[in-house]
């Protein structure tokens, strides 16, 4: 047989050869260095037998798809670990993902003092070099062997196999696990790991099921990388905005308000405020948007006609029984059926098209409780939510001006590079949950793709993530774990003006239906807020900084200067604070720089006598004596510009 190899090269055998054994032919090292194979594309087990004429690559830890095997027998590793000191823990499974690996464990809960006993008896099991080897068995006797191990998440996963499947298993020494591979060749080869954390998982992601514990750790080839991956993580927490925000007394949460219902504190309301009088301000002088104040909630009736009643009620809170009640209200999810009433309220003409309506919404939505995390899901949220209701001519040009819109925002909060484009399509394997037929939908997904590629965004597709009535272009972004979140999005809605008679009179005196788009210019506030803190680390862009400058009178004698040149700078709108304390200087500053104040001014003797304030930023460190009228100039235009100036100085 001939094996062709990843540099086109070939080689010829006689008798049916493994991957592994194809490799070690090659080289010694690449056997050695070898995590799994592909034979003709498919990502094959390094002991699969090759017995015909097929193109072979050796993948490495390097490779992706190798990285994937590798860190798959880590996991494999710590199910036995687990087995070992805690025998009645139950296993279920255990993926490589992006950044490592995890498995889920019917067990108590685990802290870190466990975690640190499974890496001792995981470095065990490793140090034993036991060989992996895999094997099958019919259906029917993988369910009697797994039944007889009382391993019944097994067991439940075996019985969802067809019934002809042969079912492969993986032992090392005398754990075993279903599973179907690949996997190294030996626990040994597992240089360098580490148990990052463990938390809640629910079985098959169904809060219905069983609550599991998971652990999440990472494996590398080398210390060195893994040194590296360690010290990376350690710059995530320090940028993590669950954390870091709740230092910088952004926000917080309190179990008896709630999951997902943060308290915004007055430093986060400050910086929100900031961003939404941009935001309208924005919408309502340049791109020709009128604003509307619409109720937070609705009777029942309201989301009946929009269809939200049908599609999306398990998603809503819901105040009062059908059954029981005369009236049944409901907390808002989204602002469009309000809105279409203020569109409603007049007779439009086609001169009148396009009409956009923008509105800083407060949202409600029911999201599962395990989801809650910081301020990326939440259960109330502010969003800059806007519809416009034009032409089907003007669809193209309203489309545009709304991803041009979102990308300025983003821009000026310098975050354009950390964004990626998808466009989210209808299921067409699951047509229940959309209005329109198939038509509809290709017409609709064709208008938002010639938008995207002709605004030449690089972008991807994705089945079953478009609203129940129209397709999405969803801005994602990711956070510093690299969970991907939706921060913007804009939605072509065709069939929903029908349901609640929106009409305008066209040039011909006749009724037509207008389109209508669904859009953010900014998105949640709440989630923008965590984006920006994890972004920036705390050190914001100093127009958003909730305090802008900090005075720092040298001792009490200087108070009163201090106050004068605090009064200035709040004159002209900067926000500023002094600190009066009778501490030394040098203790204030370093408080002054933990509070990630981009700027402080240090008054004295020599300032008070010459009118000049001394600077020092996160930007130059000390800048010397400036006049103060001077430094307000310079603070107030880097504000009104809302320049993001490079931090050179170490916080």
């Amino acid at each position: 047989m001939k094996i062709t190899l990843k540099d086109g090269s070939s080689k010829e055998y006689e008798q049916p050869m493994s991957v592994y054994d194809i490799a070690r032919d090659i080289s010694e090292g690449l056997a050695r260095n070898a995590c799994a194979g592909e034979v003709d594309g498919e990502v094959v087990d390094l002991r699969t037998i090759v017995d015909k004429d097929c193109t072979v690559n050796i993948l490495t830890f390097a490779d992706e798809k190798g990285k994937a095997a590798y860190r798959h027998t880590a996991s494999h590793v710590l199910a036995e670990a687990v087995k070992n000191l805690y025998p009645d823990a139950k296993i279920t499974i255990g993926p490589s993902i992006d950044e490592g690996f995890y498995y889920d464990f019917d067990a108590e809960p685990f802290s870190r003092e466990d975690l640190d006993k499974l890496e001792a008896e995981m470095k065990k099991i490793i140090k034993k070099n036991a060989k992996i080897e895999r094997f099958t068995m019919p259906r029917e006797e993988a369910i009697k062997y797994m039944e007889e191990r009382n391993e019944p998440y097994k067991v439940e996963l075996i019985k969802d196999l067809p019934e002809d499947a042969e079912i492969s298993f993986y032992s090392q020494g005398d754990f075993t696990d279903l599973c179907a591979g690949p996997h190294l060749m030996s626990t040994g080869k597992i240089k360098a790991f580490k148990l990052i954390s463990s938390s809640m998982a629910y079985w098959r992601g169904d809060s219905d099921r069983a609550q599991l514990q998971r652990i999440y750790g990472t494996a590398f080839d080398k210390k060195d990388d893994l040194k590296a991956y360690l010290e990376h993580l350690e710059d995530i927490k320090k940028r993590d905005h669950n954390k870091l925000g709740r230092e910088m007394e952004l926000f917080n949460t309190v179990d008896v308000i709630g999951q997902g219902l943060p308290l915004i504190l007055p430093k986060g309301v400050k910086m929100i405020t900031k961003l939404q009088r941009w935001i309208e301000d924005l919408e309502d002088n340049d791109w020709g948007y009128v604003r509307t104040k619409t109720p937070l909630m609705a009777k029942s009736d309201l989301y009946k006609i929009s269809g939200h009643w049908d599609h999306y009620k398990e998603g809503m809170f819901v105040l009062g029984d059908e059954e029981t009640d005369k009236e049944v209200f409901a907390l808002r999810p989204m602002t469009c059926p309000f809105q279409y009433y203020v569109y409603k309220n007049t007779q439009k003409s086609y001169r009148d098209l396009p009409y956009r309506m923008s509105e800083t919404s407060t949202l409600f939505r029911k999201e599962d409780s395990g989801e809650m995390h910081g301020l990326t899901r939440v259960r109330q949220f502010t969003i800059s939510e806007g519809h416009l209701v034009i032409r089907p001519d003007q669809a193209e040009e309203e489309l545009k001006s709304c991803l041009d819109l979102a990308y300025y925002v983003l821009s000026v909060l310098g975050l354009q590079n950390d964004i990626t484009f998808r466009l989210s399509k209808w299921d067409p394997e699951n047509k229940k949950k959309y209005l329109g037929d198939d038509d509809y939908w290709n017409s609709t997904q064709d208008a938002l793709r010639e938008v995207l590629v002709e605004k030449n965004v690089e972008f991807v597709e994705a089945d079953g993530e478009a609203a129940f009535y129209g397709p999405k272009i969803d801005i994602q972004a990711k956070n510093v774990y690299g969970k991907e979140d939706t921060m913007i999005t804009i939605q072509l809605d065709c069939a929903t003006a029908e349901k609640f008679d929106m009409y305008y009179i066209d040039q011909n005196g006749d009724k037509k239906r207008p389109y209508i788009i669904h859009r953010t210019s900014l998105g949640c506030y709440e989630r923008t807020l965590a984006w920006l803190i994890e972004k920036y680390a705390g050190l914001f862009p100093t127009w958003l900084c909730p305090e802008q400058v900090r005075v720092l009178p040298i001792s009490e004698k200087y108070g009163d200067y201090a106050e004068k040149v605090l009064a200035e700078l709040k004159k002209n709108g900067i926000d500023a604070t002094m600190d009066n304390r009778s501490e030394k200087i040098g203790y204030k500053i370093r408080e002054t720089r933990l509070a990630k104040v981009p700027y402080m001014l240090v008054v004295g003797q020599k300032e008070e006598e010459e009118g000049k304030v001394s600077v020092r930023s996160r930007f130059l460190g000390d800048e010397g004596q400036k006049d103060l009228s001077t430094f307000i100039d310079d603070i107030c235009k880097e504000i009104r510009t809302k320049e993001i100036r490079k931090v050179e100085v170490e916080q």
